[in-house]
């Protein structure tokens, strides 16, 4: 499930060029209590990991960056994604019922939020980013510190490790086997522009706009819609949208 909200303001709103934290606390925010404690503190476990379970875009209208600020002219829109309906039905009446938001610095009006229809998902897909997609690993230096490793994606890393995030994210939320672990992911004329920094409560963060080519089980590449693919989803990483 995907939902559009878009917001109106009187004045341009102003926000950090890394704006991933300001909407991810937006979110979590309007969440019932006892619901963004739960996905917050736990999540869906498999194994050693915990799985969110929702994913969020960048934000699109009018930006015109200045310094390390930017003028976001209104109205303004990003998209939320998560399989976990509760969670989006609590989003929706929260941001119905709190029609005036204080986004950052910045006080903001809702203007709407739509429920957008699901496309058809199919074994072979086309799509493009709405927020980056990042795959990395942890290595130990031969000092012992720890050092995360960012994947190109035309490293022949990159898609066995977005296969193997997708299978665990079914077997957290589905409790169960995917129907088959057939998953394939490859890069279509990516450019030095797509590749997008992100700092994250201090962190640095490596990802990848543009297209891509999805090749799968039809409910692995379904989830992967919902819930975002590669790492870092709820931190708003992820999120795409099916061109064909």
């Amino acid at each position: 499930m995907r939902l559009a909200i878009t917001f109106v303001s009187e004045k341009e709103a102003v926000l950090p060029i890394h704006y991933n934290e300001v909407l991810q606390g937006l979110i979590y925010h309007l969440l019932d209590r006892a619901l963004a404690e739960k996905l917050h503190n736990e999540g869906f476990v498999y194994q050693k990991r915990r799985f969110k379970f929702f994913t969020f875009s960048r934000i699109f209208g009018k930006l015109e960056k200045e310094r390390d600020k930017f003028k976001i002219s209104s109205p303004f829109k990003f998209f939320i994604s998560s399989p976990y309906t509760e969670m989006l039905l609590s989003l929706t009446s929260n941001f119905l019922y709190n029609k005036e938001i204080q986004l950052d610095v910045n006080r903001v009006w809702l203007e709407s939020i739509k429920v957008l229809p699901s496309p058809e998902i199919r074994k072979e897909i086309l799509i493009r980013m709405l927020s980056p997609l990042t795959v990395y690993s942890t290595l130990y230096g031969a000092d012992g510190k720890k050092k995360t490793y960012y994947y190109h994606p035309n490293e022949k890393n990159f898609s066995m490790l977005v296969k193997e995030n997708i299978i665990k994210k079914y077997k957290a939320f589905y409790k169960k086997m995917p129907p088959s672990e057939e998953f394939f992911i490859e890069p279509i004329k990516l450019e030095k522009g797509n590749e997008k920094i992100i700092i994250y409560k201090g962190f640095v963060i490596k990802g990848w706009m543009g297209n891509f080519v999805l090749r799968g089980d039809p409910e692995l590449l379904r989830l992967a819609y919902d819930a975002g693919l590669g790492a870092k989803n709820s931190q708003g990483f992820g999120m795409f949208e099916v061109i064909k």
